[in-house]
This record gives structure tokens, sequence and C-alpha cells, in this order.
């Protein structure tokens, strides 16, 4: 029978605070179960292992980031849509290291899978980012890896460290989103 006050959502959000705490690399059902105050044994009444876990996380993890991106972005437009979605993330990305490395480390098992719903939801939020730069719809999805791919490298040299030299990291930040929102309009104005 299962410990009465211990669910399924109980399991992931303690081993998501942990994977913040120690990183999701570090994460085992053992540490979790520790945590939780149970046996090993104890956890696979509600998650099937650690893959099982480490998935659930992602899914957790990925509802709250596209929540967090809605949530900035919601009455803003282009500038300023952009700037409030990459802010979001990169706090996000900070203060959630673990959940954020799990949200990278999930896989969509299918159409059907948990993760497609959240991950769609995130895809919707940059999708309405860039509508306000009225981008050529085939140019969208190339706009969309780009923004993600720079928003992931720069929270993720930030979070390890990364930036060495003596310049402040929010300036450069400044100065990224500045490009990018140069670059997208300058994308629509060279556009037949």
């Amino acid at each position: 029978m299962p410990r009465a006050g211990l669910a399924p959502a109980t399991v992931v959000e303690a081993a998501a605070d942990l994977a913040d705490e120690t990183g999701f690399d570090h994460l085992s059902m053992g540490k979790v179960a520790d945590r939780l105050g149970v046996r090993t044994p104890s956890l696979y009444k509600h998650v099937e292992g650690l893959d099982d876990l480490a998935h659930r996380i992602a899914v957790l993890a990925a509802h709250e980031l596209s929540d967090t991106i809605r949530d900035a972005t919601q009455g803003r437009s282009a500038r300023e849509a952009l700037a409030a979605a990459a802010r979001a993330m990169r706090a996000f990305v900070n203060e959630h290291p673990g959940r954020y490395a799990a949200i990278n480390a999930g896989r969509r098992t299918g159409s059907d899978d948990p993760l497609e719903v959240p991950t769609a939801r995130f895809l919707a939020s940059f999708a309405a980012v860039l509508h306000g730069y009225r981008l050529d719809p085939a140019q969208e999805v190339h706009a969309m890896r780009m923004l993600r791919s720079m928003l992931h490298g720069f929270a993720d040299l930030e979070l390890a460290r990364g930036f060495q030299l003596d310049t402040d990291v929010d300036e450069s930040f400044t100065w990224l989103l500045d490009f990018v929102d140069r670059g997208l309009r300058a994308l629509v104005a060279d556009s037949p």
C-alpha cells in the first residue's frame, strides 16, 4: 500500500527540486527517497523508475516554462515580446537548472506523450513573439530555432559561469536582444 501523503506528483516535485539543487545528472531514486523520508522501493509504487521519473520532471518543467513564457509575453509584441520571453527563459534556467536539463533530456515517445502539450504551448508562445515581426511563414520555424538556440546557449553558458570577461553579462544580454530584433526587422524589410 502506498504511503499516506505520497503520490506521483509529490515524488516528481521533490525530484525536480532535488535536480535543481544538485543537478539533473546526479538524480537517483535513492536520493529522492531520502528527500521524502521513505525507502527507495516505496517510490516504485508511484513511478516506474528513474527514466520514468526523469520524463515526468521534463513534463512538469515544460509546463512551468511554457506558462512562464506565455505569462511574460502576454499583451506584448515584437521587441517587447522578444525581450520578455528571453528574460523569462533566462530566469527560469537560472532558477531551475535541473528542471531545464530535464526538458532538454526529455524525448517524446509519440503523439500521446504528455510532453507534447507543454512543448506545443512553448512553441506557440515563441510563434506569437515572432508574429509581431510579420515574418514570412516559411521562415518562422528557422527563426524559432534561432531564438531557442540563442537563448539556450546564453543561459547555459551563464549557468556554467562561462562568461569570464569583465563586461556586464546583463549588458551583453541586452545587446544580444537588440541584435536579434534588428536582424528580424531587417529580414522583413528585405523581403520582396
